[in-house]
């Protein structure tokens, strides 16, 4: 049974008195367990629009997307908390849904927080991290309630090429198993991870 099902999504953006913006023209995209695909195309293609559909954050103007309610996302931007530490903010998903609570929950984030190269950073605030450090811990909070499929939109966006790197692997050695990956991005590199690469041109994905 795949984790992730999407059939005819269309998504439309209407700006007053102006004719509706068509970005996504009726997309069908399946994803099995623990696959790994990378959707790739030119800037304003609405690859982010189409992410962010297939994870439930907007709603598509038609069509159906079924996904399992246990799921993560890593954001270019990584929105982490400001006011929590680096722990907090990977707890935080656990106490909305997942198959840990409580006391096994902060095991299981430590436990991700050091395999990430944070162990030492855990009570640190987000501010006080690099960018690597911070995609390292967001990457840590979408992994934290053992997700069926975690959606990552240019995890390597913001970073250099080095650490960049370091996220490819750790996405690629800690997401092993049952886990699927939908991934956003415009790195070769990155794509090259997965299994399959889709071009998303012109509203559809071949």
């Amino acid at each position: 049974m795949n984790v992730v099902e999407a059939k005819d999504v269309k998504m439309s953006f209407r700006i007053p008195g102006q004719p509706a913006i068509e970005v996504l023209k009726g997309i069908d995209l399946s994803v099995a367990p623990g696959e790994k695909v990378a959707i790739v195309g030119r800037s304003g293609a609405g690859k982010s629009t189409l992410l962010h559909i297939l994870g439930g954050l907007l709603k598509p103007t038609s069509g159906l997307v079924s996904l399992p309610r246990n799921f993560g996302f890593v954001f270019q931007a990584y929105h982490l908390f400001p006011e929590l530490t680096v722990l907090e903010n990977v707890v935080l998903p656990t106490e909305a849904r997942g198959k840990i609570r409580g006391g096994a929950a902060k095991i299981r984030a430590k436990e991700l927080l050091e395999a990430v190269g944070l162990k030492d950073r855990m009570d640190h605030l987000p501010a006080e991290l690099s960018g690597g450090e911070r995609q390292r811990a967001a990457l840590a909070r979408a992994l934290v309630t053992d997700p069926a499929v975690v959606f990552a939109d240019e995890p390597t966006g913001n970073l250099d090429a080095l650490t960049g790197a370091d996220i490819l692997k750790m996405l690629t050695d800690l997401s092993k198993g049952e886990t699927a990956l939908v991934m956003v991005t415009h790195s070769r590199e990155a794509a090259a991870i997965c299994d399959r690469t889709l071009t998303l041109a012109d509203g559809r994905l071949a």
